[in-house]
């Protein structure tokens, strides 16, 4: 049923094949860690195939050690008409300690399109309307992230020539 997932969890190990050599999870992991949560969130959304269209405003805030359990929380932010926006926070702990000691390690809002595949086209999703103060304020935000990309993206393409 499409419109009916607005927030996802999934949960990660931190594996030794995920660190470098001091021991932190590779950025690139947690990048792909993002996007698999995403996109799951994006298809429980529109329930349709979707693509990873921009990801704007990452930030690393603190390491993921080897062995941190990860949770990587996704909630809809905003909608277009093909389009869905998604807050991503990263948090990790050592799952032999107390779970409110989890820390927050990343954070991003990530974009992604609904596809019709045989077409390779893109086609509406679900609208989602902001119902309190605090959704009207993540949906500008997720505004404000996608302009700032798009006029860094604007930037590098003009140094590109």
């Amino acid at each position: 049923m499409s419109g009916a997932q607005r927030e996802l969890t999934m949960r990660f190990l931190a594996e030794p094949a995920d660190v470098n050599y001091g021991g932190k999870v590779h950025g690139g992991v947690v990048m792909k860690w993002i996007d698999q949560a995403g996109y799951a969130a994006a298809v429980g959304w529109s329930g349709r195939y979707s693509v990873t269209v921009a990801v704007g405003g990452i930030r690393f805030v603190a390491p993921i050690r080897i062995s941190d359990l990860v949770t990587v929380t996704t909630k809809l932010i905003h909608t277009g008409n093909s389009s869905m926006h998604f807050a991503v926070d990263v948090r990790a702990r050592d799952p032999m300690l107390d779970p409110t000691r989890e820390r927050l390690c990343t954070h991003c809002v990530i974009v992604f399109v609904a596809m019709d595949e045989a077409a390779g086209k893109s086609i509406p999703v679900p609208s989602w309307t902001p119902q309190t103060e605090d959704d009207r304020q993540l949906a500008e935000y997720a505004l404000k992230v996608m302009e700032l990309s798009k006029g860094i993206e604007q930037t590098v393409a003009r140094f590109q020539d």
